[in-house]
Formats: structure tokens, C-alpha cells, sequence
């Protein structure tokens, strides 16, 4: 996948790389007062209320979901939300409408840690003090700067590894649980035309970047604020990674990305890597031959891992109706439940990140949608809200040059480590 391909499915009509690159740019382009005009917007409702909010979402790909943003606006009684749709590159429209006379009181986001260190987005404990326990460790922790939430989550997305188990079982293998053990998977089960493994085609390292630092036991960034790349468990796992491309079992491209699951349905290879939102249309292609597995561990001091994507609610902290904003918030992500479970499960198929939510939905009762959801709870975890594009393609290209080129690991991820470590010193001093 190029910078510039969008993702499907929930995320049509962006790129994540260029999604963080433009939120990183907040701050830097209000310091130069730079602004553009925000997209053309629909109203909720014509009239009524107290005040009128501004209410911003990207383009969903699923069909549905932009008349039921204007139908939870025009539900609320206590304000009129103007709904603003905004197909395209939604990352640099929202950077740039931040700016503008015409931001937004309430917008979908990722939180990066500009947006904070700008006073771009508000806290929010006083409307999760109840809830608080009813979303996961990890849609808190992703949210939250120095003991403050910032966002609610609107709805979340595990990326697992889809496999075939008719496939695995002629092979005679089982659910890896190791990066060995899937290299050896991949082998036994590349057959004629049908390949072991598909995790994409191009930014095949940028793109799970997280994944497989969690899968090696590593923080890209710790705690503390430093640089995880030259811990020897992710030199040692980027070595794995080499020897897992060049095994003979991956499919190095397809035409679809790894966000699609045509490779998959297709029949072109055993294991994808994807998401949530896939396992309907592989459900209809396959029945109930088809299982779900967390990205393997590399190594003894490894862990399982389930790469948590999503998007979450932030209120506009320079808003002039920063109270309504937070009132309206709070309305629609944590008191209307039939609501989140609608937005979740009624268009696409995602997890409603409230966990009395996702407890009562049906459609995550049983089969592999609710095997996804435990390995969700048991191994899941969100991006590192200090994490920045720069950092994403440096670790990148050290990683294209280790499993395409056969560079030394600790030689091409120290050029990395040294762009993590210049970005933190800019981030934190």
C-alpha cells in the first residue's frame, strides 16, 4: 500500500501515514496561522435548541452510516448539530479547519500528543467519571495524557489474522503461536497457487509497525519517553521478519491491500492479515471454515498481540460552546448504548468499545466475531499517542531494507532510532 492509498472499509478515502502526518501538523501550521475553509456540511435538523454545534466525521465506506450521524443529531434535543461529512483526505481538512473560523465543536480523531500540547482537544473526565471502568484498559490508556482522557471511543477495530481451517488441517498444522512456528506454517501450507500468508503488498513494515513491536515484547517508546527500537527483542524480531518474507510461503503482492480480504476469499492464500469489519464477507464466502488467531509472539519474551484501530469522539477545546460540545458528547457516546451498538454493527461490523455494549450485542455473541472480541480483551492494544509520521517512515524504511534487502538489523534500525530519538527530544525536550 502506497502513502497515498486510502484504507477500505472504515476507513475509505484515507491513508493512515498521511492521517497522522496531518494531525501531527496542527500545531505547526496554527503557528503560522495557516487555515483553509472546512468541506460542505449537512444540517441534522433545521432548527431548534440552544446553540448550534458543528460536528465533523470522515467519509465512512459503509453504506448507512452518514444518515445515521444526521439522525442521532437531529435526536438531540438540547442543541442543533449541523453534521459535516467530509469525503477525501479528511486528515488535512480537519488540520486545516481547526484553524478556521469555522472549526468544528466536536470532530472524529486519533488523539496524537499535538493536539494536546496545541490546547487543541479538552479533557473529558468529568463526563467518563461513571463509565470509566465500562471501556477497555487499552481505549483508555490511548486516550489518555498525564492521568487526563481526551476522546471517547466511537467504535473499535482489532486487525487479527484470518486463516482457513480446512487448509490447516489437510497441512497438518495448527494456529502458530511463535513467529517460528508461523514460518513453518507458511511452508507447509504454500501449495500450488495458494501461498501460506498475505500481510500486504507495500508498507508492509509502516503498516504493523505496532503489531509487531508489541508481538516482540519491545514499546517502540517507553514509558519514560525513550526510544524502544535498538532493544535487542526487536532487532531479533525484525531478523524473524527477514527470514518470515524471504521463507517462500508469504505472497509478496496482491491486488488488493491487506485492508481488503480479496486475497483471502479469493483462495490465493491461507492466513490475511485484516480487520474486524472483514469477517462478514469471509463469513459468506467460507462459512464456518475460517478461524481468527492474535499476530503471533516473536520469541520467548514476546507476546500475542491485537492491533486495536478505531476512531474516537474529541471535543474542540477552543470551541465557543465548549460545555454544549461536552454535553453532546457525552449524549451520544455514553448515555444512548442503542445508539453505539447501531453505529458499530448496523452499517460495518466493529466492536462498540463500551464492554456492557459489546456484551449485549448479538452479533457478537457467537462463532469467530466472538472469539475476536475476547482476543481483543486478552491481547489488544492502541497506537502510542507520541508516535509521529517521521517515526513511522524511519522504522519503515529500516524495515523494507531489513526483509527486502537483507540489510544488518541493528545497522538499519539504528539510522531509526536516532529519528525516534530526535522526535522525542522535540516532543518532550
Amino acid at each position: 500500500m502506497s502513502d497515498s492509498t486510502p484504507f477500505s472499509g472504515p476507513f475509505s478515502g484515507l491513508s493512515r501515514r498521511g492521517f497522522l502526518r496531518a494531525a501531527g501538523g496542527v500545531a505547526l501550521a496554527g503557528a503560522t496561522g495557516a487555515g483553509l475553509a472546512a468541506c460542505g456540511s449537512n444540517t441534522g435538523r433545521a432548527s431548534g435548541g440552544s446553540g448550534t454545534l458543528q460536528q465533523w466525521y470522515h467519509q465512512y465506506g459503509e453504506q448507512g452510516t452518514q444518515q445515521a450521524a444526521l439522525k442521532f443529531a437531529k435526536a438531540y434535543k438540547d442543541a442543533t448539530v449541523n453534521v459535516t461529512w467530509t469525503p477525501g483526505d479528511y486528515a488535512s481538512k480537519l488540520a486545516s479547519g481547526l484553524l478556521s473560523s469555522s472549526a468544528p465543536d466536536v470532530f472524529e480523531s486519533q488523539l496524537n500528543i499535538e493536539y494536546i500540547k496545541s490546547g487543541q482537544v479538552a479533557p473529558l473526565d468529568d463526563i467518563f467519571a461513571s463509565v470509566k471502568d465500562d471501556f477497555t484498559d487499552a481505549d483508555i490508556k490511548l486516550n489518555t495524557y498525564e492521568g487526563k482522557i481526551y476522546g471517547i471511543r466511537m467504535i473499535d477495530d482489532p486487525q487479527i489474522l484470518y486463516y482457513r481451517k480446512s487448509l490447516f488441517a489437510k497441512a497438518g498444522v495448527q494456529p502458530p503461536n511463535t513467529f517460528d512456528e508461523l514460518i513453518a506454517a507458511v511452508k507447509k501450507l504454500s501449495t500450488g497457487k495458494v501461498k501460506g500468508a498475505y500481510f500486504g503488498s507495500q508498507n508492509v513494515i509502516t503498516d504493523h509497525i505496532a503489531a509487531y513491536f508489541a508481538a516482540a515484547g519491545a514499546p517502540i517508546i517507553t514509558d519514560d519517553h525513550k526510544s524502544g527500537v535498538l532493544d535487542p527483542k526487536v532487532i531479533a524480531a525484525f531478523a524473524k521478519l527477514r527470514e518470515f518474507y524471504t521463507s517462500g510461503g508469504v505472497l509478496q503482492s496482491a491486488p488488493t491491500e491487506w485492508t481488503d480480504p480479496s486475497a483471502f476469499i479469493q483462495e490465493l492464500v491461507a492466513i490475511q492479515w485484516c480487520g474486524l469489519w472483514a469477517l462478514p464477507q469471509i463469513q459468506k464466502a467460507f462459512g464456518d471454515d475460517f478461524g481468527v488467531m492474535p499476530i503471533p509472539a516473536f520469541g520467548p519474551q514476546g507476546k500475542k498481540a491485537v492491533y486495536n484501530g478505531g476512531w474516537t469522539q474529541f471535543v474542540n477545546a477552543k470551541s465557543k460552546n465548549l460545555d454544549a460540545a461536552k454535553k453532546f458528547v457525552k449524549w451520544l457516546w455514553i448515555d444512548q448504548t442503542q445508539y453505539q451498538e447501531e453505529w458499530s454493527l448496523s452499517y460495518g461490523f466493529h466492536i462498540p468499545p463500551r464492554k456492557s455494549v459489546a456484551a449485549k450485542a448479538s452479533k457478537l455473541q457467537s462463532g469467530q466475531a466472538a472469539e475476536v472480541v475476547k482476543l481483543a480483551g486478552q491481547y489488544g492494544f492502541g497506537d502510542n499517542i507520541a508516535f509521529t509520521p517521521k517515526m513511522a517512515t524511519a522504522i519503515g524504511d529500516a524495515g523494507n531494507k531489513i526483509i527486502r534487502s537483507g540489510a544488518d538489523p541493528k545497522t538499519a534500525l539504528t539510522t531509526a532510532d536516532g529519528v525516534v530519538q530526535s522526535e522525542l527530544k522535540r516532543l518532550f525536550g
